[in-house]
This record gives C-alpha cells, sequence and structure tokens, in this order.
C-alpha cells in the first residue's frame, strides 16, 4: 500500500513538471510601443537637446531678482497671468524702511519751513517792533539834548549856578542818547534787509542735501514691490509668503536645494521658440545660416514640429547641468542656436520643457 501512494506522487510530480515545462516554454508577446522613439530625419543631420521659451526677438526668459532682501509679504501675480509692464509681482516686509522714509520727509519739510521763513523776512512784526525801538530812541535824545542845552545855557548865563559835574553828566547822557540811536536806527536797517544771503543758501544746501536723501529712501522703497519690467507672461512664482529673497542669491528652493530667481517671466506672443544646445564636437557641422533646417519631436508622443531658424548665439559657453544650474559645470562647451515654431494643436508645449531637436539641410538625404 505504501509503495502504491508513492508511485502515485511520483507520477503527480512528473506531470506536473511536464504542465509547468510547457506553460513556461510559451513566448508572450512583447507590447508594442506607446511612440515610436524620433527618428533623423535628414541624412547629414545631427541631435540636440532643445528647450521651449517663449518667442522674444533677444535675449532668454526674463529671470527676475529682488534688488532689496527681505521677507515676502504678498504674492500679487500668479502664474500663467497676463501682466503689463510696471505691474507688481511682489511685496517685501519694508516696515524699517518705511519709518526712515517717512523722518527723512519730516527733516526734509522741517528744512523747508526753514527757508521759507528766512525768505520771507523781515517779519512785519519784528519790523514794528524796530521802529518803535528807534522812535523811543529819538525820543530820549531829544530830552537828553534838550536837558544839557539847558544846563549849558544856565552855565553860560551865571557858571556857579550849574556845576561843572552836572554839566559833564547832562552831556555824556546826550551823547549816549545819540549813540543809541544809532545802534537803534542800525538794528532797524538790519531788520529790515532781511535774512542775510549767506544763511538762505546755507538753508537751500542742506534742504537740498535732505530732500535728495528722502528721494532715495523713497526710491529704496518702491524696490520693495518687485515689478514687471516688460509686458510678457508669469511664468514661474518661485517662493511663498513667509520666504526670504535677495538680490544676490533670488529664492531657495526646497525641491532643488538650490537658489534661482523669485519670479521667471516669458514675452507675451502666440508664437513660442526652442534654444537648443550644440556640442561643440559638432558645431562644424551646422550647415550655413540660410540652409539650416530643422524638426522638433515631441517627447512621449510620435509628434512632429518643423522649426523655422531664427539666430545663432556666437558664444560657445560650458554646459550646465540642470542640478544646479548657477553653479555646476562639466566639461562640454556648447553653441546655442534658436528655432521658432508655431504651437501644434495636438498638444499643448510649456516653456521649460525638453524636445528632441535634428538639425540638418533641407536636400540631405536620409541614410
Amino acid at each position: 500500500m505504501k509503495n502504491r501512494v508513492l508511485f502515485i506522487l511520483a507520477g503527480v510530480g512528473v506531470l506536473v513538471g511536464l504542465v509547468s515545462a510547457y506553460l513556461y516554454a510559451q513566448q508572450i508577446p512583447a507590447q508594442p510601443p506607446v511612440f515610436s522613439p524620433a527618428a533623423n530625419p535628414y541624412g547629414k543631420g545631427i541631435y540636440a537637446e532643445g528647450i521651449v521659451e517663449s518667442y522674444q526677438p533677444h535675449g532668454e526668459n526674463i529671470n527676475i531678482y529682488p534688488e532689496v532682501a527681505g521677507t515676502v509679504t504678498r504674492i500679487l501675480a500668479q502664474e500663467g497671468q497676463q501682466v503689463a509692464q510696471g505691474a507688481p509681482l511682489l511685496a517685501i516686509e519694508d516696515s524699517v524702511q518705511r519709518a526712515l522714509v517717512e523722518q527723512q520727509r519730516a527733516q526734509s519739510e522741517a528744512a523747508l519751513a526753514l527757508l521759507q521763513q528766512l525768505k520771507a523776512q523781515p517779519r512785519p512784526e519784528n519790523l514794528a517792533v524796530a521802529q518803535a525801538q528807534m522812535d523811543l530812541a529819538a525820543a530820549s535824545l531829544k530830552t537828553a539834548q534838550d536837558s544839557y542845552d539847558k544846563q549849558q545855557r544856565a552855565y553860560g548865563l551865571e557858571p556857579k549856578s550849574v556845576s561843572r559835574d552836572a554839566l559833564d553828566t547832562a552831556r555824556n547822557s546826550a551823547e549816549a542818547a545819540r549813540r543809541n540811536l544809532q545802534v537803534a536806527q542800525r538794528q532797524y536797517e538790519l531788520t529790515r534787509a532781511g535774512a542775510w544771503s549767506y544763511d538762505i543758501r546755507n538753508q537751500e544746501k542742506q534742504y537740498q542735501a535732505l530732500l535728495g536723501a528722502y528721494n532715495s529712501s523713497k526710491a529704496l522703497l518702491d524696490k520693495y514691490t518687485v515689478v514687471a519690467p516688460a509686458d510678457g507672461v508669469v511664468l514661474s512664482v518661485a517662493t511663498a509668503v513667509g520666504s526670504y529673497v535677495s538680490p544676490a542669491q533670488g529664492s531657495y528652493n526646497s525641491y532643488t536645494q538650490g537658489s534661482g530667481p523669485a519670479i521667471v517671466m516669458g514675452h507675451p506672443q502666440g508664437e513660442q521658440q526652442v534654444r537648443c544646445y550644440i556640442d561643440e564636437i559638432l558645431v562644424h557641422r551646422l550647415p550655413r545660416d540660410g540652409a539650416i533646417k530643422a524638426q522638433m519631436f515631441v517627447r512621449g508622443t510620435g509628434i512632429s514640429v518643423p522649426l523655422q531658424f531664427v539666430r545663432i548665439q556666437p558664444y560657445v559657453s560650458p554646459k550646465i547641468e540642470l542640478s544646479d544650474q548657477r553653479t555646476e559645470r562639466v566639461d562640454v562647451r556648447v553653441l546655442p542656436v534658436i528655432f521658432k515654431f508655431a504651437a501644434p494643436g495636438q498638444v499643448d508645449l510649456y516653456p521649460g520643457q525638453l524636445v528632441d531637436v535634428f538639425i540638418g539641410e533641407p536636400d540631405g538625404k536620409k541614410g
């Protein structure tokens, strides 16, 4: 009985092995590719990686860095928004600078008020006081002179009627009154002449200096609101309320762990362009400007778009790795070539998107 069970189990094992061998030997057909890889349409074509940009006659996308450092308090524009030149994009905390502007404004206004006061002299009230002092001095002189004259006449008639000492005192009093009148007249003339021209010029310079400091601080205060430098479209806002931005570093990106522009803008035209980077060892194979033709292939699709040559940026520069666009460089140098194209209707393309580009002569035969 025991041997019979063993033979049955062995037979079942052999059967299972034969079935498994048959099943594993079957060929599973491969899934068809979702799209065909881009093929070189030119016999002498060269490959380049391109990046989509908004079309612009010169330059690249507008990278906006704030001109002052501080904490972002408000985001005033949204990605994809059309903005006009001068439109506010973001605001930076400005309480210290605003207080300084108010202080310098008050100082300049005080300096202006003093300058106007100097130019408005003489004040009628001061002139009236000076006139009254002069009239009083003239009256005092007449009283002293009359007293002296009386004593002098008495002394001439009878020398013993007036002492010599009293006569000298009366004469001195009249002379002192005369001098006092001269001082009052000079004081009246000084008051009537108004402020000294040198004092006015000095105050004018002080007012201009304080006004210049106020205008400078106010201009700096305006920098705490970042505005659009040109008409365009906001492509990227790489900061948030509460983040710190600076002129040198822009805004810190927590994903790439690097710094970059706080805002990126593109031009508002409907056309787009592709910036291709040609490896320096392939530059000599570029056709002449008039003969350059190119095809762009959208990755992940079978869509190809003809490109129109725009210009070559005639400066070979080091290729920049995407991991850190500001610092990391490699030994490869590339030549930028720019094409433009009309957006295809089948798919949306966005600035910053990578595409495959083949460049070649139009009459080249495919090899």
